[in-house]
């Protein structure tokens, strides 16, 4: 079983280097084309599929090759969607928006399965966190609509390309319906996916709490 597990986890190793690649072609094209936006929003992406392992150097914080792919499948069709397809494929910001959404909900999901199994201050039952991941994820949902306004305007301002782009309220709106879908997946079905990030960085909680007992 040990070693399935071991050959999932390069398999799934080696399809988020294939998707880090697209999105280095994905910034490489926005340097060829010099527009910024497309080279900004690579950029992050590209950094953020890293954070993982900087997590696991640095933090003692390794987390689950599977969790690792769908950070940067998430990622990677958002740096490509900058390429012109938001505009040209009327599905790609719905899919980008759903598959953010179930990452934006997981992290929330994880950080109060923590919360409740190390504080004796507070009890989560399920239908608190049922409700507590879609006010999460959409509160982000919300801020991150609030971003591409701002940046819109910036472009406007500035007569450049804007970093990312915002196309009204309906759009809004419409975005924050498949930040809600995104959000519904993890709480009926993502416990399963997240459930190495809790225990992840439960470990570290527990590791940190003997360390200060130790001193």
């Amino acid at each position: 079983m040990s070693v399935v597990r071991e050959y999932v986890g390069v398999s799934e190793r080696t399809v988020t280097r294939a998707f880090q690649v697209a999105i280095v072609s994905v910034l490489l094209a926005g340097v060829a084309t010099r527009h910024v936006g497309v080279v900004v929003n690579a950029a992050v992406a590209l950094a953020i599929t890293f954070l993982p392992a900087v997590l696991e150097r640095d933090f003692s914080l390794p987390l689950d090759p599977g969790v690792t792919l769908w950070i940067t499948v998430a990622l990677s069709l958002h740096a490509v969607g900058m390429l012109g397809i938001y505009t040209r494929v009327w599905w790609w910001d719905h899919l980008t928006h759903t598959l953010s959404a179930t990452v934006v909900a997981a992290v929330g999901y994880a950080t109060a399965r923590v919360l409740d199994e190390y504080s004796d201050a507070v009890h989560f039952t399920r239908p608190f966190l049922f409700v507590y991941i879609l006010l999460f994820t959409v509160a982000l949902g919300v801020f991150w609509e609030v971003l591409e306004f701002l940046a819109r305007e910036v472009g406007t301002l500035t007569g450049h390309d804007p970093v990312l782009y915002q196309y009204g309220v309906e759009d809004t709106v419409v975005d924050l319906v498949f930040d809600t879908v995104g959000a519904i997946v993890v709480a009926l079905f993502g416990s399963r996916p997240v459930s190495s990030l809790v225990e992840t960085f439960s470990h570290r909680i527990e590791h940190l709490r003997d360390e200060s007992e130790s001193d």
